[in-house]
């Protein structure tokens, strides 16, 4: 994942740019933007910034694994859902 970004802290230390195709951006900006916004810097790249004073965890949790899942390597997203899996068969 060497230069390849995914997240990362904003100066202000309140928001998050995290990496996220532009369906999904348009589609949570819309239904939340107290929480989901965009900066010029961010308009044209698949990007967006999160409000974490405003953003459910486990929202920001889903967020960041569908992030990391654009940008990881192939390979290293199937092993992690066939582990995620095998943790959730019953008589785990």
């Amino acid at each position: 994942m060497a230069g390849r970004f995914f997240v990362r802290l904003r100066e202000d230390g309140a928001t998050l740019a995290i990496r996220i195709d532009f369906d999904t951006r348009e589609a949570l900006m819309q239904a939340r933007p107290e929480v989901f916004f965009i900066t010029d810097h961010y308009r044209g790249y698949p990007a967006m910034c999160v409000r974490l004073a405003t953003v459910r965890p486990p929202e920001l949790k889903a967020l960041l694994e569908q992030s990391w899942r654009q940008v990881a390597p192939k390979a290293l997203v199937r092993s992690k859902t066939l582990r995620h899996r095998e943790k959730r068969l019953p008589g785990s």
